[in-house]
């Protein structure tokens, strides 16, 4: 990518410190990087600091600069505007237009596509009035990174976390690269990981957390997509806009697939699905027997909804499987995923590596996407954004 113009906004919120590494990384990136920083940000973070880091002059004062027009000159050349921290009140302002400090002027005067990182507690995060805000934004074609669900500044804990600086900082650089190129499209995402029931308390399932899943619903949804997810148990909030069915079993998501399904450009099927279920249900708790050491369950094969899907599409539309293996070995990772494509008749095929200490509830993950071919088109590293944008970029690119 070339190097662009930047303008980083922070505002008054203990999440500013992160917004130094946002910076840095996007310096380290080759990019001209302009900071604007509201009076209550420099309450965390200091000017030196900014400036050191930047390497350019912060812009605070709506008044300095007006022999040459600064407070709108600055936004008019920026090439991109990232807002981290955005507190509750920030995205208000941006919402309705305010323009009385240097960053609502700045943010005004472009044309840029705009990333905000929300950064607040959990109750002001779920105010119908931020909730609005946001959607507000989102309609604007505003990009929409996090927030995570995690600690926040006090004891408590819950969504309202700002996103890590590698996450805003590829969905920014992607929101330059996409611009949109999903809008008008349809997109419908599984995630999560589905639970059979042996009986009212225990159920057989697997690890995943959906993160990966709600990662590619989250970059689809800011490259302009409408966006339907699926979710199976999933263990992290959906994004703001996306419309959420929850299911819990494999045949609940098959249902929900099949009906959604049909209006969809394009399928990305990221749940990990049980292949198998309990061929009854206890209706009480299975209770531990005094003259047996053994329990023997039997199991029956679930549906296989990838399979069904690609053979039985309705209308010409993109769907992308994944397969998580816990192959060491490169070479047999990528023979099993080809396999597996050959299988399932999908377009497309995200292979990735799992085990006790990777993929699955990480933050992070490794990819090899195929196509139907079994062709290797690409690959991706890093965060779980990161590469679900890769993904689509892949997916798309590939067609």
């Amino acid at each position: 990518m070339a190097a662009l113009n930047v303008v980083v906004g922070i505002s008054g919120g203990i999440a500013a410190y992160k917004a130094v590494s946002v910076v840095r990384e996007l310096v380290l990136a080759g990019h001209d990087v302009h900071v604007v920083a509201t009076s209550n940000a420099l309450r965390f973070v200091g000017l030196p600091t900014l400036e050191a880091i930047s390497r350019n002059p912060v812009n605070t004062d709506l008044y300095e600069g007006v022999d040459e027009v600064r407070h709108v000159a600055v936004g008019q050349a920026a090439d991109l505007i990232v807002v981290a921290p955005a507190t509750a009140h920030t995205i208000a302002k941006i919402a309705t237009g305010q323009a009385s400090d240097f960053l609502g002027n700045t943010i005004l005067a472009s044309t840029a596509p705009i990333v905000i990182a929300p950064a607040m507690h959990t109750e002001m995060w779920q105010n119908p009035a931020t909730v609005a805000n946001i959607e507000t934004l989102r309609s604007r074609g505003i990009h929409i990174v996090g927030p995570e669900t995690g600690q926040l500044t006090g004891s408590d804990s819950g969504q309202g976390r700002m996103s890590e600086p590698s996450d805003i900082v590829a969905a920014a650089l992607a929101a330059v690269a996409s611009s949109h190129d999903l809008a008008g499209r349809t997109v419908l995402v599984t995630a999560g990981g589905t639970r059979e029931p042996l009986d009212p308390v225990r159920f057989i399932g697997n690890r995943s957390s959906g993160k990966q899943g709600v990662a590619v619903a989250n970059a689809a949804l800011a490259r302009g997509a409408s966006v339907t997810l699926i979710g199976a148990n999933l263990e992290v909030a959906p994004p703001v806009g996306v419309r959420l069915i929850e299911v819990g079993t494999t045949l609940e998501l098959q249902t929900a697939v099949e009906a959604e399904a049909v209006t969809a450009d394009l399928v990305v099927m990221a749940a990990a699905v049980a292949d198998y279920r309990p061929a009854e249900t206890a209706q009480s708790k299975i209770k531990k027997r005094s003259d047996s050491r053994t329990l023997e369950l039997r199991l029956e094969e679930n549906p296989d909804i990838l399979r069904t899907l690609s053979s039985h599409r309705s209308r010409d539309q993109i769907i992308v499987g994944f397969a998580a293996e816990t192959e060491t070995d490169d070479s047999v990772l990528l023979q099993l995923g080809q396999a597996k494509i050959s299988r399932k008749g999908c377009d497309f095929l995200v292979i990735n590596r799992v085990g006790w200490t990777e993929g699955f509830a990480s933050d992070r993950n490794t990819v090899i996407v195929i196509n139907k071919l079994g062709d290797r088109v690409g690959e991706a590293n890093g965060s779980k954004l990161s590469v679900a944008h890769r993904i689509l970029d892949l997916v798309f690119a590939a067609r």
